[in-house]
Protein backbone atom coordinates (compact mmCIF):
# COMPACT_ATOMS: atom_id res chain seq x y z
CA UNK A 1 0.00 0.00 0.00
CA UNK A 2 1.27 3.44 -0.86
CA UNK A 3 1.85 6.04 1.84
CA UNK A 4 -1.03 8.55 1.81
CA UNK A 5 1.53 11.25 2.63
CA UNK A 6 3.37 10.43 -0.61
CA UNK A 7 0.12 10.69 -2.58
CA UNK A 8 -0.78 13.95 -0.85
CA UNK A 9 2.60 15.63 -1.29
CA UNK A 10 3.74 14.13 -4.62
CA UNK A 11 0.53 13.54 -6.54
CA UNK A 12 2.05 14.15 -9.97
CA UNK A 13 4.88 11.69 -9.31
CA UNK A 14 2.44 9.03 -8.12
CA UNK A 15 0.15 9.56 -11.11
CA UNK A 16 3.12 9.28 -13.48
CA UNK A 17 4.14 6.00 -11.86
CA UNK A 18 0.61 4.63 -12.04
CA UNK A 19 0.44 5.57 -15.70
CA UNK A 20 3.47 3.38 -16.43
CA UNK A 21 1.70 0.54 -14.58
CA UNK A 22 -1.29 0.97 -16.92
CA UNK A 23 -3.39 1.59 -13.82
CA UNK A 24 -6.69 3.39 -14.16
CA UNK A 25 -6.91 4.26 -10.45
CA UNK A 26 -7.93 7.88 -9.86
CA UNK A 27 -6.55 9.71 -6.85
CA UNK A 28 -9.27 12.36 -6.47
CA UNK A 29 -11.46 10.30 -4.15
CA UNK A 30 -8.50 9.14 -2.06
CA UNK A 31 -7.33 12.69 -1.56
CA UNK A 32 -10.86 13.95 -0.86
CA UNK A 33 -11.23 11.37 1.90
CA UNK A 34 -7.80 12.27 3.21
CA UNK A 35 -8.81 15.94 3.40
CA UNK A 36 -12.06 15.00 5.13
CA UNK A 37 -10.23 12.82 7.68
CA UNK A 38 -7.77 15.57 8.52
CA UNK A 39 -10.59 18.10 8.89
CA UNK A 40 -12.41 15.75 11.28
CA UNK A 41 -9.25 15.19 13.31
CA UNK A 42 -8.71 18.95 13.57
CA UNK A 43 -12.31 19.48 14.71
CA UNK A 44 -12.13 16.65 17.26
CA UNK A 45 -8.90 18.10 18.66
CA UNK A 46 -10.60 21.51 18.96
CA UNK A 47 -13.62 20.00 20.71
CA UNK A 48 -11.48 18.03 23.14
CA UNK A 49 -9.51 21.16 23.99
CA UNK A 50 -12.80 23.00 24.61
CA UNK A 51 -14.06 20.13 26.77
CA UNK A 52 -10.93 20.41 28.91
CA UNK A 53 -11.54 24.13 29.29
CA UNK A 54 -15.15 23.51 30.26
CA UNK A 55 -14.10 20.96 32.86
CA UNK A 56 -11.84 23.51 34.47
CA UNK A 57 -14.65 26.09 34.39
CA UNK A 58 -17.04 23.64 36.05
CA UNK A 59 -14.53 23.11 38.84
CA UNK A 60 -14.21 26.86 39.36
CA UNK A 61 -18.00 27.37 39.38
CA UNK A 62 -18.52 24.57 41.89
CA UNK A 63 -15.83 26.02 44.11
CA UNK A 64 -17.60 29.38 43.95
CA UNK A 65 -20.95 27.74 44.69
CA UNK A 66 -22.46 28.82 41.38
CA UNK A 67 -24.87 26.91 39.13
CA UNK A 68 -23.14 24.55 36.59
CA UNK A 69 -26.21 23.27 34.75
CA UNK A 70 -25.70 25.19 31.52
CA UNK A 71 -22.00 24.48 31.25
CA UNK A 72 -22.50 20.77 32.00
CA UNK A 73 -25.00 20.67 29.16
CA UNK A 74 -22.28 22.03 26.89
CA UNK A 75 -19.99 19.24 28.07
CA UNK A 76 -22.58 16.61 27.14
CA UNK A 77 -23.11 18.19 23.72
CA UNK A 78 -19.37 18.27 23.08
CA UNK A 79 -19.13 14.58 24.04
CA UNK A 80 -21.97 13.65 21.69
CA UNK A 81 -20.37 15.61 18.86
CA UNK A 82 -17.00 13.96 19.44
CA UNK A 83 -18.63 10.50 19.37
CA UNK A 84 -20.38 11.32 16.08
CA UNK A 85 -17.15 12.64 14.54
CA UNK A 86 -15.19 9.58 15.73
CA UNK A 87 -17.70 7.35 13.93
CA UNK A 88 -17.40 9.51 10.81
CA UNK A 89 -13.62 9.35 11.07
CA UNK A 90 -13.66 5.54 11.24
CA UNK A 91 -15.97 5.38 8.22
CA UNK A 92 -13.79 7.76 6.20
CA UNK A 93 -10.66 5.85 7.24
CA UNK A 94 -12.12 2.52 6.17
CA UNK A 95 -13.23 3.98 2.83
CA UNK A 96 -9.79 5.47 2.27
CA UNK A 97 -8.07 2.17 3.11
CA UNK A 98 -10.28 0.31 0.61
CA UNK A 99 -9.22 2.73 -2.10
CA UNK A 100 -5.54 2.57 -1.12
CA UNK A 101 -5.64 -1.24 -1.24
CA UNK A 102 -6.62 -1.02 -4.91
CA UNK A 103 -3.61 1.09 -5.91
CA UNK A 104 -0.58 -0.86 -7.22
CA UNK A 105 2.98 -0.24 -6.14
CA UNK A 106 5.06 2.29 -8.02
CA UNK A 107 7.94 1.02 -10.16
CA UNK A 108 11.51 1.81 -9.15
CA UNK A 109 13.54 4.03 -11.41
CA UNK A 110 15.25 1.91 -14.03
CA UNK A 111 12.27 -0.40 -14.51
CA UNK A 112 11.56 -0.35 -18.27
CA UNK A 113 8.21 1.09 -19.24
CA UNK A 114 5.90 -1.15 -21.23
CA UNK A 115 2.44 -2.62 -21.38
CA UNK A 116 3.23 -6.34 -21.40
CA UNK A 117 5.93 -9.01 -21.58
CA UNK A 118 7.12 -7.83 -24.99
CA UNK A 119 8.81 -4.90 -23.22
CA UNK A 120 10.72 -7.08 -20.72
CA UNK A 121 14.51 -6.91 -20.97
CA UNK A 122 16.95 -9.83 -20.88
CA UNK A 123 19.70 -8.66 -18.51
CA UNK A 124 21.86 -11.80 -18.52
CA UNK A 125 21.88 -15.46 -19.40
CA UNK A 126 23.77 -18.52 -18.20
CA UNK A 127 24.64 -21.71 -20.04
CA UNK A 128 24.05 -22.65 -23.64
CA UNK A 129 20.97 -24.48 -24.93
CA UNK A 130 21.92 -28.03 -25.80
CA UNK A 131 22.21 -29.12 -29.43
CA UNK A 132 20.45 -32.45 -30.06
CA UNK A 133 21.41 -35.08 -32.62
CA UNK A 134 17.78 -36.24 -32.51
CA UNK A 135 14.35 -34.63 -32.24
CA UNK A 136 13.88 -33.84 -28.54
CA UNK A 137 10.67 -35.00 -26.89
CA UNK A 138 8.59 -32.89 -24.56
CA UNK A 139 8.27 -33.69 -20.88
CA UNK A 140 4.85 -35.34 -21.28
CA UNK A 141 6.16 -37.99 -23.67
CA UNK A 142 9.31 -38.46 -21.60
CA UNK A 143 7.56 -38.64 -18.25
CA UNK A 144 4.86 -41.03 -19.34
CA UNK A 145 7.43 -43.41 -20.87
CA UNK A 146 9.52 -43.22 -17.69
CA UNK A 147 6.50 -43.75 -15.43
CA UNK A 148 6.96 -40.38 -13.69
CA UNK A 149 3.35 -39.17 -13.72
CA UNK A 150 -0.18 -40.18 -14.63
CA UNK A 151 -2.29 -37.30 -15.93
CA UNK A 152 -5.30 -39.44 -16.84
CA UNK A 153 -5.83 -40.77 -13.32
CA UNK A 154 -5.05 -37.33 -11.87
CA UNK A 155 -7.88 -35.85 -13.93
CA UNK A 156 -10.29 -38.44 -12.52
CA UNK A 157 -9.21 -37.45 -9.01
CA UNK A 158 -9.52 -33.67 -9.24
CA UNK A 159 -9.89 -32.55 -12.86
CA UNK A 160 -7.27 -31.15 -15.18
CA UNK A 161 -4.40 -29.16 -13.73
CA UNK A 162 -3.84 -31.37 -10.67
CA UNK A 163 -0.90 -33.65 -11.52
CA UNK A 164 -0.26 -37.09 -10.05
CA UNK A 165 3.44 -37.91 -9.73
CA UNK A 166 4.30 -41.58 -9.45
CA UNK A 167 7.33 -43.67 -8.62
CA UNK A 168 10.55 -42.00 -9.68
CA UNK A 169 8.59 -38.82 -10.52
CA UNK A 170 7.48 -38.34 -6.91
CA UNK A 171 10.96 -39.24 -5.70
CA UNK A 172 12.54 -36.77 -8.13
CA UNK A 173 10.40 -33.90 -6.92
CA UNK A 174 11.09 -34.76 -3.28
CA UNK A 175 14.82 -34.82 -4.03
CA UNK A 176 14.65 -31.42 -5.72
CA UNK A 177 12.85 -29.93 -2.72
CA UNK A 178 15.41 -31.31 -0.29
CA UNK A 179 18.29 -30.16 -2.49
CA UNK A 180 16.95 -26.59 -2.66
CA UNK A 181 16.19 -26.36 1.05
CA UNK A 182 19.67 -27.60 1.91
CA UNK A 183 21.29 -25.17 -0.55
CA UNK A 184 19.46 -22.13 0.81
CA UNK A 185 19.85 -22.99 4.49
CA UNK A 186 23.50 -24.08 4.41
CA UNK A 187 24.94 -21.72 1.79
CA UNK A 188 22.63 -18.69 1.60
CA UNK A 189 21.79 -18.06 5.25
CA UNK A 190 18.06 -18.78 5.27
CA UNK A 191 16.14 -20.28 8.17
CA UNK A 192 13.66 -22.96 7.17
CA UNK A 193 10.03 -22.58 8.26
CA UNK A 194 7.00 -24.78 7.67
CA UNK A 195 3.97 -22.43 7.53
CA UNK A 196 0.22 -23.19 7.33
CA UNK A 197 -1.16 -23.92 3.87
CA UNK A 198 -4.35 -21.98 4.53
CA UNK A 199 -4.43 -18.32 5.56
CA UNK A 200 -6.92 -15.64 6.54
CA UNK A 201 -8.23 -12.85 4.34
CA UNK A 202 -6.13 -10.44 6.40
CA UNK A 203 -2.97 -12.35 5.46
CA UNK A 204 -3.91 -12.41 1.77
CA UNK A 205 -4.56 -8.67 1.93
CA UNK A 206 -1.24 -8.05 3.64
CA UNK A 207 0.82 -9.38 0.74
CA UNK A 208 -1.40 -7.90 -1.97
CA UNK A 209 -3.29 -10.92 -3.30
CA UNK A 210 -6.55 -9.43 -2.02
CA UNK A 211 -8.64 -7.76 -3.15
CA UNK A 212 -7.27 -7.70 -6.71
CA UNK A 213 -6.56 -11.40 -7.28
CA UNK A 214 -9.50 -13.01 -5.47
CA UNK A 215 -10.75 -14.78 -8.60
CA UNK A 216 -7.39 -16.51 -9.07
CA UNK A 217 -7.44 -18.11 -5.61
CA UNK A 218 -9.26 -20.96 -3.90
CA UNK A 219 -11.47 -19.71 -1.07
CA UNK A 220 -13.07 -21.76 1.71
CA UNK A 221 -15.99 -19.42 2.35
CA UNK A 222 -17.34 -21.34 5.36
CA UNK A 223 -14.18 -20.62 7.34
CA UNK A 224 -13.02 -17.55 5.37
CA UNK A 225 -9.69 -19.22 4.68
CA UNK A 226 -7.70 -19.27 1.46
CA UNK A 227 -5.46 -22.01 0.04
CA UNK A 228 -2.10 -20.31 -0.36
CA UNK A 229 -1.06 -19.38 -3.93
CA UNK A 230 2.55 -19.17 -2.74
CA UNK A 231 4.47 -19.47 0.53
CA UNK A 232 5.11 -15.74 0.20
CA UNK A 233 1.73 -15.17 1.85
CA UNK A 234 2.11 -17.08 5.14
CA UNK A 235 5.85 -16.47 5.49
CA UNK A 236 5.65 -12.69 4.96
CA UNK A 237 2.68 -12.52 7.34
CA UNK A 238 4.62 -14.21 10.13
CA UNK A 239 5.44 -10.69 11.32
CA UNK A 240 2.09 -9.07 10.51
CA UNK A 241 1.02 -6.48 13.09
CA UNK A 242 4.42 -6.71 14.77
CA UNK A 243 7.36 -4.47 15.52
CA UNK A 244 10.48 -6.54 14.77
CA UNK A 245 13.06 -6.04 17.51
CA UNK A 246 15.70 -8.46 16.26
CA UNK A 247 18.50 -7.52 13.84
CA UNK A 248 17.72 -7.36 10.14
CA UNK A 249 17.92 -8.93 7.64
CA UNK A 250 15.67 -11.88 8.37
CA UNK A 251 15.87 -14.59 5.71
CA UNK A 252 13.30 -17.36 5.66
CA UNK A 253 12.79 -20.28 3.27
CA UNK A 254 9.80 -22.59 3.03
CA UNK A 255 8.56 -25.47 0.93
CA UNK A 256 4.79 -25.58 0.45
CA UNK A 257 2.21 -26.70 -2.04
CA UNK A 258 0.66 -23.79 -3.93
CA UNK A 259 -2.88 -23.51 -5.30
CA UNK A 260 -3.98 -21.26 -8.17
CA UNK A 261 -7.05 -21.26 -10.37
CA UNK A 262 -5.06 -19.98 -13.38
CA UNK A 263 -8.30 -18.58 -14.81
CA UNK A 264 -8.27 -18.11 -18.56
CA UNK A 265 -5.23 -20.32 -19.20
CA UNK A 266 -5.45 -22.15 -22.51
CA UNK A 267 -3.37 -23.70 -25.27
CA UNK A 268 -0.20 -25.75 -25.04
CA UNK A 269 0.73 -24.19 -21.68
CA UNK A 270 -2.01 -26.26 -20.04
CA UNK A 271 -0.48 -29.54 -21.22
CA UNK A 272 1.36 -31.61 -18.66
CA UNK A 273 3.16 -29.74 -15.87
CA UNK A 274 3.61 -26.33 -17.45
CA UNK A 275 0.51 -24.61 -16.01
CA UNK A 276 -1.22 -26.41 -13.15
CA UNK A 277 -3.57 -25.58 -10.30
CA UNK A 278 -1.50 -27.30 -7.60
CA UNK A 279 2.28 -27.41 -7.45
CA UNK A 280 5.18 -27.43 -5.02
CA UNK A 281 7.55 -24.53 -4.59
CA UNK A 282 10.48 -23.48 -2.44
CA UNK A 283 10.10 -19.80 -1.55
CA UNK A 284 12.64 -17.27 -0.30
CA UNK A 285 11.46 -14.31 1.82
CA UNK A 286 13.54 -11.49 3.28
CA UNK A 287 12.79 -8.65 5.69
CA UNK A 288 15.45 -5.95 5.36
CA UNK A 289 16.26 -2.37 6.28
CA UNK A 290 14.91 0.05 3.67
CA UNK A 291 18.33 1.26 2.52
CA UNK A 292 19.47 -2.35 2.02
CA UNK A 293 16.57 -3.64 -0.06
CA UNK A 294 17.99 -2.96 -3.53
CA UNK A 295 21.21 -4.81 -2.84
CA UNK A 296 19.21 -7.57 -1.14
CA UNK A 297 17.08 -7.92 -4.26
CA UNK A 298 20.13 -8.60 -6.41
CA UNK A 299 21.46 -11.05 -3.82
CA UNK A 300 18.15 -12.92 -3.51
CA UNK A 301 17.92 -13.25 -7.30
CA UNK A 302 21.41 -14.72 -7.23
CA UNK A 303 20.28 -17.28 -4.65
CA UNK A 304 17.56 -18.49 -7.02
CA UNK A 305 20.03 -18.55 -9.90
CA UNK A 306 22.38 -20.71 -7.84
CA UNK A 307 19.79 -23.51 -7.92
CA UNK A 308 19.71 -23.52 -11.71
CA UNK A 309 23.48 -23.28 -12.02
CA UNK A 310 24.01 -26.20 -9.65
CA UNK A 311 21.65 -28.27 -11.78
CA UNK A 312 23.43 -27.21 -14.98
CA UNK A 313 20.29 -25.84 -16.64
CA UNK A 314 20.56 -22.97 -19.14
CA UNK A 315 18.51 -19.95 -18.10
CA UNK A 316 18.06 -16.25 -18.64
CA UNK A 317 17.15 -13.37 -16.30
CA UNK A 318 14.51 -10.87 -17.39
CA UNK A 319 13.88 -7.45 -15.88
CA UNK A 320 10.11 -7.04 -16.07
CA UNK A 321 8.61 -3.89 -17.49
CA UNK A 322 6.22 -1.68 -15.54
CA UNK A 323 3.10 -3.20 -17.08
CA UNK A 324 4.13 -6.83 -16.56
CA UNK A 325 5.10 -6.71 -12.88
CA UNK A 326 2.87 -8.07 -10.16
CA UNK A 327 0.50 -5.67 -8.39
CA UNK A 328 2.72 -5.34 -5.31
CA UNK A 329 6.22 -5.30 -6.84
CA UNK A 330 8.41 -2.23 -7.28
CA UNK A 331 10.95 -4.21 -9.30
CA UNK A 332 10.98 -7.82 -10.46
CA UNK A 333 13.33 -10.25 -12.16
CA UNK A 334 12.00 -13.42 -13.79
CA UNK A 335 14.21 -16.47 -14.22
CA UNK A 336 13.38 -18.56 -17.28
CA UNK A 337 14.67 -22.03 -18.14
CA UNK A 338 15.16 -23.27 -21.66
CA UNK A 339 12.95 -26.27 -22.43
CA UNK A 340 13.93 -27.86 -25.79
CA UNK A 341 10.94 -30.19 -26.05
CA UNK A 342 8.56 -27.34 -25.32
CA UNK A 343 10.54 -25.16 -27.69
CA UNK A 344 10.69 -22.08 -25.51
CA UNK A 345 11.55 -20.42 -22.21
CA UNK A 346 9.65 -21.27 -19.03
CA UNK A 347 9.47 -19.01 -15.99
CA UNK A 348 10.54 -20.82 -12.82
CA UNK A 349 11.08 -17.87 -10.50
CA UNK A 350 9.98 -14.29 -9.94
CA UNK A 351 12.22 -12.34 -7.56
CA UNK A 352 10.59 -9.13 -6.34
CA UNK A 353 11.38 -6.13 -4.19
CA UNK A 354 8.18 -4.75 -2.68
CA UNK A 355 9.89 -1.98 -0.72
CA UNK A 356 7.46 -0.94 2.08
CA UNK A 357 4.32 -1.76 0.07
CA UNK A 358 3.51 -5.09 1.75
CA UNK A 359 4.79 -4.01 5.15
CA UNK A 360 2.44 -1.01 5.17
CA UNK A 361 -0.53 -3.24 4.29
CA UNK A 362 0.42 -5.84 6.91
CA UNK A 363 1.74 -3.30 9.46
CA UNK A 364 5.19 -4.91 9.73
CA UNK A 365 7.62 -2.51 11.35
CA UNK A 366 11.04 -2.61 12.96
CA UNK A 367 12.78 -0.55 15.61
CA UNK A 368 15.40 1.34 13.62
CA UNK A 369 18.75 2.61 14.87
CA UNK A 370 17.22 5.88 16.00
CA UNK A 371 14.68 3.97 18.06
CA UNK A 372 11.77 4.87 15.78
CA UNK A 373 9.28 2.41 14.39
CA UNK A 374 9.69 2.15 10.62
CA UNK A 375 8.17 -0.09 7.95
CA UNK A 376 10.56 -2.81 6.81
CA UNK A 377 11.15 -3.65 3.16
CA UNK A 378 10.07 -7.12 2.06
CA UNK A 379 11.39 -9.25 -0.78
CA UNK A 380 10.66 -12.70 -2.06
CA UNK A 381 11.51 -15.06 -4.86
CA UNK A 382 10.84 -18.61 -5.92
CA UNK A 383 13.87 -20.63 -5.10
CA UNK A 384 12.45 -22.31 -7.28
CA UNK A 385 9.04 -23.61 -8.46
CA UNK A 386 8.99 -27.34 -9.12
CA UNK A 387 6.80 -28.21 -12.13
CA UNK A 388 8.68 -26.26 -14.78
CA UNK A 389 11.99 -27.14 -13.16
CA UNK A 390 11.07 -30.81 -13.67
CA UNK A 391 10.05 -30.03 -17.25
CA UNK A 392 13.41 -28.43 -18.04
CA UNK A 393 15.40 -31.09 -16.20
CA UNK A 394 13.73 -33.89 -18.17
CA UNK A 395 13.90 -32.16 -21.54
CA UNK A 396 17.50 -30.99 -21.21
CA UNK A 397 18.73 -34.29 -19.79
CA UNK A 398 16.99 -36.60 -22.25
CA UNK A 399 18.92 -39.14 -24.29
CA UNK A 400 18.07 -40.68 -27.63
CA UNK A 401 17.09 -43.97 -25.95
CA UNK A 402 14.44 -42.17 -23.86
CA UNK A 403 16.41 -42.13 -20.62
CA UNK A 404 17.25 -38.93 -18.73
CA UNK A 405 20.66 -38.09 -17.26
CA UNK A 406 20.32 -36.51 -13.82
CA UNK A 407 22.47 -33.57 -12.64
CA UNK A 408 25.35 -34.54 -10.37
CA UNK A 409 24.19 -32.18 -7.62
CA UNK A 410 20.92 -34.08 -7.35
CA UNK A 411 22.28 -37.61 -7.26
CA UNK A 412 23.06 -37.72 -3.52
CA UNK A 413 19.36 -37.05 -2.87
CA UNK A 414 18.41 -40.00 -5.07
CA UNK A 415 20.68 -42.61 -3.55
CA UNK A 416 23.35 -42.09 -6.20
CA UNK A 417 20.92 -42.58 -9.12
CA UNK A 418 22.48 -41.15 -12.29
CA UNK A 419 19.84 -41.84 -14.89
CA UNK A 420 16.06 -42.23 -15.15
CA UNK A 421 15.08 -45.22 -17.27
CA UNK A 422 11.72 -46.74 -18.20
CA UNK A 423 10.37 -49.14 -15.56
CA UNK A 424 10.93 -52.81 -16.26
Amino acid sequence: MLDIKLIRESRETVEAGLKTRRSEVKLDEVLALDERRRAIITEVDRLRARRNEVSREIGALKKAGEDTGAIQQETREIGERISALDAELREAGEAQRRLLLAIPNLPQEGVPEGADSTANVVVRSWGEPREFAFEPKDHVALGEALGLFDFERAARLAGSGFPLLTGAGARLERALIQFMLDLHTTQHGYVEVAPPHLVSSAAMTGTGQLPKLADDMYHLSTDDLWLIPTAEVPVTNIYREEIIRRPLPIRLVAHTPCFRREAGAAGKDTRGLIRVHQFNKVELVQFVEPEASRAAHEELTGHAEAVLQALGLPYRVLLLCSGDMSFAAAKCYDLELWAPGYGGWLEVSSCSNFEAFQARRANIRWKNREGRNEFVHTLNGSGVALPRLVVALLENGQQEDGSVILPEALRPYLGGLERLTPPA
